[in-house]
């Protein structure tokens, strides 16, 4: 198990690795013995894969409570949020009493605002099951969605720690370890070029050992780690984290929450800036995407109109005017405004590219 300190405005640990569980003891004993209720907010299918594992690391006593919610991006809604307040008022917590976050990034996100809000702020641990959370569960954004745009609604609030056990990481779908895997190589666009060109040739998810899944892992983490120190309230630096974001969110809210994965939509998001940044990779990015089974076809439904009215409500976007994190080349992001004629000419460059692709 390896560890990583985050220095944020409470600094914090980030364990990796199998069995990375066991420091809910080893490491957070007298957390877990002076609450005075924990309650586990839990996705409802990883629960279901991961109950038994799960409960060999966590105490078996009445001032433990589950709060099942359901899968994927379906639990960051309004009413989600507000039965989770309600669970925990019916069941008496208090601003003694701690949250665990357990499920993907979206579990972590609403869990994370229930926890910030709740009293004015319980603490609470996050303990990510899927390679996409590596991103959300490390500095401390926490949101719902609404039906007019995605994470509009949430805080700055960050976990006691976070506890991420590969074992979880087993029992992922296709669909999930390919919306992970945008989150790990959008980290390594902003960051390191010898590290981007290790991945853009896996052309095949499953054949990543553990160990070298990992690794990836440990450096994606490293990076967010890193500019979350230097800019947790995202001011500044942190913005380039968004790379992708902007036309990924826009898609999700167009398809319909839960359509896409966040991962498939920001690989789709991240191309369309590659083709905006004019970088040297960007032939080379669709093709990963194409061999790796990302939904590059989704956009031949979308009109450019559609995404259009959702990027300008983007938390980037001032102003009316589009926003985009941008490369001046690897690991040298921006933040440019994009004028509507020159994003509506890249998007359709981008679709008829994918078209030429027979995809």
């Amino acid at each position: 198990m390896k560890t990583l300190t985050v220095e944020a405005s409470h600094p914090y640990q980030v364990h990796i690795g199998t069995r990375a569980l066991r420091a809910l003891y080893e490491e957070y004993r007298e957390l877990i013995e002076d609450a005075d209720k924990i309650g586990i907010i839990a996705d409802e299918t990883v629960l279901k894969l991961h109950s038994n594992y799960f409960k060999m690391h966590v105490p078996s006593s009445d001032k433990v409570k589950y709060k099942v919610i359901p899968s994927g991006e379906q639990a960051k809604s309004i009413s989600t949020y507000m039965d989770c307040q309600s669970f925990l008022l019916q069941e008496g917590f208090s601003r003694n009493s701690l949250i665990l976050a357990f499920g993907g990034g979206a579990t972590g996100d609403l869990a994370g605002f229930v926890a910030s809000t709740f009293m004015r702020g319980i603490p609470f641990i996050q303990i990510p099951t899927t390679i996409l959370a590596h991103d959300s569960a490390v500095g401390g954004k926490t949101a719902i969605n609404h039906e007019l745009g995605k994470n509009m609604i949430g805080t700055f609030y960050q976990p006691l720690a976070v506890l991420y056990d590969t074992h979880f990481l087993s029992t992922l779908p296709e669909q999930e370890l390919r919306s992970g895997m945008a989150e790990v190589i959008k980290h390594a666009f902003i960051s390191n070029e010898a590290w981007l060109d290790e991945l853009l040739a896996v052309t095949d998810f499953n054949q990543l050992s553990d160990g070298e899944l990992a690794l990836h892992l440990e450096r994606g983490i490293a990076v967010k780690a890193a500019i979350v120190e230097e800019d947790e309230y995202e001011t500044g630096v942190r913005k380039y984290l968004n790379f992708g974001h902007t036309l990924a969110h826009a898609i999700e809210a167009a398809s319909g929450y839960g359509k896409i994965t966040h991962g498939e939509a920001v690989a789709i998001g991240m191309a369309y800036a590659l083709l905006l940044s004019e970088h040297d990779k960007f032939q080379q990015f669709l093709e990963w995407c194409k061999a790796n089974g990302y939904p590059l076809e989704l956009l031949k439904g979308i009109p450019f109109e559609t995404l259009q009215s959702y990027m300008k409500k983007d938390k980037k976007t001032a102003g009316g005017l589009l926003n985009f994190v941008l490369l001046r080349e690897t690991g040298r992001p921006l933040m440019e405004t994009v004028e509507a004629e020159k994003a509506e000419n890249a998007y359709t460059e981008l679709c008829a590219t994918i078209g030429e692709m027979h995809i």
